[in-house]
């Protein structure tokens, strides 16, 4: 299992992917750490397990123990956060704006890696999910901390090629009646 065997089961028609796929992992400028703990939440956000299977053992052999654990708490705490915050944004009463949150989410005060590569995991995840409020706040906090726009795009560049396959690979089990 791994981005060979996936970019193989992604098919013809979606070649585009397979090519984007290659390119967003096997090219990618972002350090390993980065690159790999955002591979591992965006393909746990994506919900597809045939993803998650191929990619999860070469991320965690390229993760220490720490960014793994981190960048499944980043799945995690933003699968809650990307729908709370999300909802408020959407509902037209901006008084849901003014309540307490009352949601645990300590993990992001203390992820047990670097601020940086927890907030970009979590920036890719929220691309995912699909949270505007989520995105803004978290590209805010990576800016002010230094880094660049190439840098939070190539997070968000995973997210949506990753995205893409497990949507396509999903569809053709369905299909296929797997």
């Amino acid at each position: 299992m791994s981005l060979d065997s996936l970019k193989g089961s992604v098919p013809d028609f979606a070649k585009d992917l397979k090519l984007n796929l290659g390119s967003v992992i096997g090219n990618s400028d972002l350090p390993q750490q980065q690159l790999w703990g955002t591979v591992l939440a965006c393909a746990i956000a994506a919900r597809s397990p045939r993803v998650l299977r191929e990619l999860e053992p070469e991320a965690k052999a390229n993760l220490s123990p720490e960014a793994y654990t981190a960048a499944k708490s980043a799945a995690a705490v933003m699968a809650m956060n990307n729908v709370f915050y999300r909802t408020r944004h959407l509902l037209s009463d901006p008084e849901y704006n003014t309540l307490r949150a009352g949601l645990r989410m300590n993990v992001i005060g203390n992820p047990g890696v670097e601020k940086v590569d927890f907030e970009l995991w979590s920036l890719a995840v929220s691309a995912i999910n699909g949270c505007g409020q989520c995105l803004d706040s978290h590209e805010q906090v990576l800016r002010k901390a230094g880094v660049g726009r190439e840098t939070i795009q190539e997070a968000f560049k995973i997210a949506s090629v990753i995205q893409a396959v497990a949507v396509t690979l999903d569809a053709e089990a369905a299909i296929a009646g797997e």
